[in-house]
């Protein structure tokens, strides 16, 4: 009975530890991958020249752990123009000898053996600057064996036209979106992989994709943060445009404006979009506030935190679409992402105007409105009062059709001396009216 006993206790704090103790949901195991350190089951071998890693790389701080691609400064470079070499990962995959390892490489990309040139050559090489959260494979057993990692910053990778994770250029590793709650991971440091100099919970981030295919990749040099790095997509280095990033830029008015559509004019003018709640606001947000406000002059890559009001959906007659998201990510790469942590409440449909409804809830009470023609409705729920008898001195009368019918007029004939009106058609609920008689 006291060994049952000690079992149950031993096995509750084991629950508990992985829990997180106060958490509502288990925690996210996920397995550091620090700089320089081999995979344990690479798909090429790590010394073979693939890449190669920048080990005195800071994590940056960083304002939402759930970030776009095209976020300006996201990524790093340096004036070693080969981080990355694609054209060898490119020969060993399309040599018939490696086709087992291709096969299952480009299956985790959700690619063929046969879009794998094409599709390197629209990957670009950076140094990443936040320790990222990202979807990892080993090769195992001829297949690709996904888990979820953490790479330090400083490793060497290929991102796609989106600006998410594709390859780890050391190893060759394919890179997918990460799928979690950021805020929700565990990080096991294990394997040679000891928990690195500086980490830092709130500077780890997972990428979702930029909202349109990208030209070039804004970068900062890790050497050097006084200098940026222009990247055209798909090229290695070679094709580089610098620019001082010491040159500001006034934070711009967004107030009223959808947090898509902040996001992407500060994108546009090189600053970062940060925020301070739990997820990813949603990008038809309204945005209420920044921090700092419109005006305040930021350098290159700094973050202006959003404030929105959740829930909040287009104003009357704004046909603005944001926009669109990606897989989810939460994470990283061009095939299938998704966000994960993005949320928003449910949106409604612009008003335009009154009494122009086709149709009224039962639980409306129901309203008169003016006849616009033929067509107009009645409520079933509401009496029709009978046509009004009309008397005159000519012999033929003609009476108004009611003035809630939904029936076309009725028109009585002149010869009889007697004129007859019947009660509007399709008026079930109503009660019987007795004709009325007109007498000449």
């Amino acid at each position: 009975m006291q060994r049952l006993a000690t079992k149950v206790a031993c096995l509750l704090v084991l629950v508990l530890a992985v829990s997180g103790c106060d958490r509502g949901t288990p925690l996210l195991l996920v397995k550091a991958v620090a700089v320089g350190v081999p995979s344990l089951a690479p798909f090429f071998d790590e010394r073979s020249g693939l890449g190669e890693d920048a080990p005195d790389v800071k994590a940056q701080p960083v304002r939402g752990s759930l970030q776009q691609g095209d976020t300006p400064g996201l990524y790093g470079g340096s004036k070693q123009p080969t981080v990355c070499d694609v054209n060898r990962l490119k020969a060993f995959l399309t040599d018939p000898g490696n086709d087992r390892k291709a096969q299952a490489w480009a299956r985790a990309l959700g690619i063929t053996t046969g879009e794998i040139p094409e599709y390197l050559d629209r990957l670009t090489p950076v140094l990443l600057r936040h320790d990222t959260l990202v979807k990892n494979h080993d090769y195992k057993k001829g297949k690709a064996v996904p888990y979820d990692s953490l790479l330090q910053a400083g490793i060497a990778i290929l991102v796609d036209q989106q600006g998410q994770p594709a390859v780890k250029c050391s190893c060759g590793n394919p890179l997918r979106p990460f799928t979690g709650d950021t805020n929700g991971v565990s990080v096991t440091f294990e394997n040679g992989n000891k928990e690195w100099k500086g980490y830092d919970r709130s500077s780890v981030v997972a990428v979702r994709p930029a909202a349109r295919p990208l030209e070039k990749i804004t970068l900062v040099d890790v050497d050097d943060p006084d200098r940026g790095i222009n990247r055209p997509v798909g090229t290695g280095g070679a094709k580089d445009a610098t620019f001082d990033t010491r040159k500001t830029e006034a934070v711009p008015s967004l107030e009223g404006k959808t947090f898509g559509e902040a996001r992407q004019a500060l994108a546009d003018k090189g600053l970062a979009t940060g925020y301070d709640s739990g997820s990813v606001p949603a990008d038809s947000a309204r945005v209420t506030a920044t921090d700092p406000p419109a005006g305040t002059e930021l350098r290159f890559g700094e973050y202006v935190l959003l404030s929105v009001a959740e829930g909040s959906s287009p104003q009357d007659g704004d046909t603005t679409s944001p926009p669109p998201s990606e897989p989810s990510v939460s994470g990283p790469s061009t095939p299938g992402t998704s966000a994960p942590e993005s949320s928003g409440g449910a949106s409604k449909s612009p008003s335009v105007g009154p009494s122009t409804s086709p149709s009224t809830s039962p639980s409306t009470t129901p309203s008169t409105s003016t006849p616009s023609g033929p067509s107009t409705s009645t409520s079933p729920s509401a009496p029709i009062s009978p046509p009004t008898s009309v008397t005159s001195s000519p012999p033929t009368v003609t009476s108004a059709p009611p003035e809630t019918t939904s029936a076309p007029p009725v028109t009585t004939s002149a010869s009889p001396p007697v004129t007859t009106v019947a009660p509007p058609p399709g008026t079930e609920s109503a009660p019987e009216e007795p004709t009325a008689s007109v007498a000449t």
